[in-house]
């Protein structure tokens, strides 16, 4: 079984290598989705590619609702937006992947995607993107239309009061396009947590007073004395759209509680533990909820790794490369992220298989419309109408072909 599991990584990463269309895996702007009807229009080109491990790849047995006679088939309106977490991958720079973040949020747009947030991470060799308030200012300068926004900034090491003003300054630049999302982890290990702060090991206990302090300055507010500038325009009263959006980040209960009782959007990090946890979350954030002025309702959505490429098993091959990266993590072996072809030349053992097999089964790995409905059901069992999509590609023109698929599966419009 192991051998033969082997034998077919090998035989992907010969056929990847050999026949992949460089040109065609780099678009970012795809052609209008086929009609499955039986009408008009092309066919998108489909590789065939061997099964690269047969135990890896889950059955798809979500599917669409059956359709009506002549009909379309028909969703509920979904948005869909992007984590980037500048990735840095084996055998480029880490000053390429603050690049790459760059050129995929202006893909993006294009794309019709609605956020683009930037996580915050230390200390980390795989997760470079360490300052998304310095990257966003970069980020404004060359979108005009999609939010832009940090996933989030670790409130713990920093003074609310300063972190208010790097984000009035953000919201002068891209005006009523910027979202302000906090957590208390700390973003890496805590030698490099106390290297940020040396109160690090308290700090995450004043969390709650720091997200009201950042209200109460964000708004323009005179707030223990002190008011967070740049200001705003002034606006008539009831009007927020010039004051970035506050959301509490979090995968557990505890950031649920705290959005629920300020009022304030809250996503939960699907991704981080596989999903477990979520419906207990959302629940809490729902019931415990206390309308805010801006928010008279729950707003709540999720974030998801996906990873779509033409064919299935195209995808199943990139996904090699996080296969391997989450192996290694449990190790505490931490480094860039490595080519999938790198991954099948070395294979899994026995050991390992289990846990890839495992982590497979709960992906949102595969072509358009199996990931699609993957999606779909997940979100309307979660009774979600946006999700958050992080995706890791070795190559960044395959991370850039998956979320056009996506767009053009969700029919996404700029």
């Amino acid at each position: 079984m192991l051998q033969r599991n082997n034998d077919a990584l090998q035989t992907a990463f010969v056929h990847v290598c050999y026949h992949s269309s460089p040109v065609e895996l780099s678009l970012c702007k795809l052609p209008p989705r086929p009609r499955r009807d039986g009408g008009s229009g092309r066919e998108p080109d489909r590789r065939s590619i061997p099964t690269i491990v047969p135990a890896l790849s889950p059955s798809h047995t979500l599917g669409r609702r059956p359709d009506l006679p002549g009909s379309q088939p028909q969703h509920p309106a979904m948005k869909l937006s992007v984590l980037d977490q500048s990735i840095s991958l084996a055998g480029s720079s880490e000053d390429a992947a603050i690049r790459d973040t760059l050129d995929l949020a202006v893909c993006c747009e294009g794309l019709g995607y609605h956020r683009f947030w930037l996580s915050e991470h230390h200390g980390l060799p795989t997760i470079v993107g360490s300052a998304p308030e310095v990257l966003l200012a970069a980020l404004a300068a060359r979108t005009e239309r999609m939010r832009l926004g940090s996933a989030g900034v670790m409130l713990p090491h920093y003074s609310a009061l300063k972190v208010a003003e790097q984000f009035r300054v953000l919201e002068a630049l891209a005006p009523g396009r910027i979202d302000l999302g906090v957590g208390r982890a700390p973003g890496g290990d805590m030698r490099t947590a106390r290297a940020l702060n040396p109160n690090a090991y308290t700090a995450a206990d004043h969390f709650p007073e720091q997200v009201r302090e950042l209200q109460q300055w964000l708004a323009g507010h005179e707030h223990r004395g002190v008011v967070a500038h740049p200001r705003g325009p002034a606006m008539p009263a009831g009007d927020t759209s010039r004051v970035p959006e506050v959301w509490v980040l979090g995968s557990s209960d505890y950031g649920a509680r705290l959005a629920a009782q300020y009022g304030l959007p809250y996503a939960f990090a699907y991704f981080f533990m596989d999903g477990l946890g979520v419906e207990q979350a959302l629940e809490l954030y729902r019931t415990l909820y206390q309308p805010s002025e801006r928010h008279p309702r729950p707003v709540a959505t999720i974030c998801v790794w996906a990873l779509v490429a033409d064919t299935d098993e195209e995808a199943q091959f990139h996904a090699l490369s996080r296969d391997r990266w989450r192996l290694d993590r449990s190790r505490g072996v931490l480094g860039p992220l490595q080519a999938p072809q790198t991954v099948a030349e070395r294979g899994f053992t026995a050991d390992e298989l289990p846990t890839v097999e495992a982590t497979r089964q709960r992906a949102f790995v595969g072509n358009a419309e199996q990931v699609g409905a993957k999606l779909r059901a997940l979100a309307a069992r979660l009774g979600l109408h946006e999700l958050v999509i992080n995706t890791w590609a070795h190559e960044p023109a395959v991370r850039r072909r998956s979320y056009a698929l996506l767009a053009r599966e969700f029919d996404l419009e700029p």
